[in-house]
């Protein structure tokens, strides 16, 4: 059975004490109904009946999708049909400020995340739910499905002192919940004080992959294409913080891996003789677009998972990088600084969350 989300029965599941109060909501690409309907359209549709939209909030990349990287900042606006203002959490500010608020009476988070920590849309919800407890603010979250399951979790926890953008509450990498659960892991450690309701799933179990609930996969972010994406990601966005390409630039991104420097046969047949589970790396060459090396011609490899339920994405990817980090000494590189806002500490140790993970297990 298709898994039912609470935007597809607003008007049912919607609490009764928050009738008619003012809405905020926090929005993106793929907050959608099962028939492929924004959420801004259905809220829209209740719009005088159940609450009176009074102020949007969008995360990176924005409400709609349209800023393609990390660190692209983009700037609110007054929504032109609705004439509500439109406030950007991914800019001068990534948590909403009591001018923000000003005119909210309950605020409404509406976010598709993809299982990993680094994925920066739970901790615009962590953030709101932070200035939502300062200002009394209820916080209503419709719960959306974990897209690699919550059934398997894997990655060191991260370590507070290097949170960043990329993590801020201690959790592992593949942390296994979906983002109402979060909430109400960060309620209970972090934000009692705040009121928290969470809009349930119906037909949803904590062992499905997304492709298993039936509905429709949007693309939450713009290198976050497929499910396939997201099943690699918890690994390869460690790459970000290197000199060897992600994928971005390409139309398999996280999927593809490379740098000019590489040998896409060597390797490949190095990484396939340890016979890491459900996994095969096929030699690929590719020029990116944009991004890292684009325009230049990369050797590298395409990660096919053969078996999910076996594949570690967060090992396979450790894996990768000390071959790399061994095999190119003088090629291979750590991303310097500044990364999702973090000036002073490596990309690669806050994307870890650890100050002696890299040194332990990829460097040694």
């Amino acid at each position: 059975m298709t898994t039912r989300i609470a935007i597809d029965q607003l008007s049912r599941v919607w609490p009764q004490k928050f009738m008619g109060k003012r809405l905020g909501a926090v929005l993106h690409p793929a907050s959608v109904n099962v028939n492929l309907q924004h959420s801004l359209d259905v809220l829209r549709s209740h719009d005088g009946s159940l609450f009176k939209l009074a102020a949007l909030f969008g995360p990176q990349h924005g409400i709609k999708g349209h800023t393609q990287d990390n660190m692209i900042e983009w700037e609110g606006y007054l929504d032109p049909e609705l004439k509500i203002p439109v406030y950007s959490l991914y800019g001068t500010h990534r948590e909403p400020t009591p001018e923000m608020l000003e005119q909210v009476e309950v605020l409404l988070v509406d976010l598709q995340d993809v299982g990993a920590r680094y994925y920066t849309y739970i901790w615009t919800l962590l953030l709101s739910m932070k200035a939502c407890e300062q200002q009394g603010i209820p916080v209503v979250v419709i719960d959306r499905p974990n897209p690699i399951g919550c059934h398997l979790v894997e990655g060191p926890v991260l370590d507070m002192e290097y949170q960043s953008f990329v993590g801020l509450h201690s959790i592992p990498v593949r942390h296994g919940k979906t983002i109402g659960q979060l909430a109400q892991q960060f309620k209970a450690e972090r934000f009692p004080g705040v009121e928290l309701h969470i809009l349930e799933m119906e037909n949803y179990h904590a062992h499905q992959w997304f492709d298993q609930t039936g509905l429709p996969w949007i693309m939450p972010s713009p290198n976050m294409p497929t499910l396939g994406t997201a099943i690699v990601y918890p690994g390869m966005c460690l790459f970000e913080a290197t000199n060897v390409s992600e994928g971005r630039g390409t139309t398999r991104p996280f999927e593809l891996f490379g740098a000019p420097f590489i040998d896409a046969e060597e390797m490949c047949a190095e990484l396939n003789a340890e016979k890491l589970p459900g996994v095969y790396f096929r030699p690929n060459w590719f020029q990116p677009t944009f991004h890292k090396w684009g325009g230049e011609m990369c050797g590298g490899a395409q990660i096919h998972v053969l078996e999910r339920e076996e594949y570690l994405p967060f090992k396979t990817a450790i894996r990768i990088l000390r071959y790399l980090f061994h095999r190119y000494p003088q090629d291979f590189a750590w991303k310097e600084p500044p990364y999702e806002y973090e000036y002073d500490k490596m990309p690669i140790d806050i994307l870890l969350g650890s100050g002696d993970y890299r040194a332990l297990h990829i460097e040694r």
